[in-house]
């Protein structure tokens, strides 16, 4: 069950479900930072993360529940190691 958080966002559980490396369900998204043909950039309830790929394009988002649905052939799923500020992961892709 989600808790209201300090900011009065709910706090969201993050669960991933890729389906023939086609389809992929990404619940626990805060935000998309930036997203094209070849990489979407994510903040999730666990941190950054990037989706790697061909053809990537979003199918669903919802902010408001936290659920990303993508469609394209997925070939990475790379998570921020380290939290330390936010816009982080974007910040190291492009040279910050």
């Amino acid at each position: 069950m989600a808790n209201e958080g300090d900011k009065g966002r709910f706090d969201l559980s993050h669960h991933i479900i890729l389906e023939q490396r086609e389809q992929l369900v990404v619940s626990g998204v805060e935000e998309v930072e930036s997203f094209d043909e070849s990489a979407i950039l994510l903040t999730t309830a666990q941190g950054g993360l990037e989706i790697q790929g061909e053809g990537l394009h979003i199918e669903k988002l919802s902010l408001d529940g936290g659920d990303l649905r993508v469609e394209g052939r997925v070939n990475a799923l790379i998570y921020e190691t380290e939290r330390s500020h936010r816009g982080g992961l974007l910040g190291r892709l492009l040279g910050g």
